[in-house]
């Protein structure tokens, strides 16, 4: 993802497609979804998503 955006493109995460892991330290997916937010163009659903393809 982060190449992606150095590279001009937009980017959408679809957040319910992901998988991080959850060890007594931290939740990995928790940490990640915070991560997109700040990175993505988008954090998306899969319902979502699959709605504006098929639009």
């Amino acid at each position: 993802m982060r190449e992606f955006l150095e590279l001009g493109f937009e980017v959408a995460v679809v957040r319910d497609a992901v998988a991080a892991p959850k060890i007594p330290e931290g939740d990995g997916y928790l940490a990640a979804l915070i991560n997109f937010r700040y990175m993505a163009n988008g954090l998306w659903t899969r319902e979502e998503t699959v709605g504006m393809l098929r639009s």
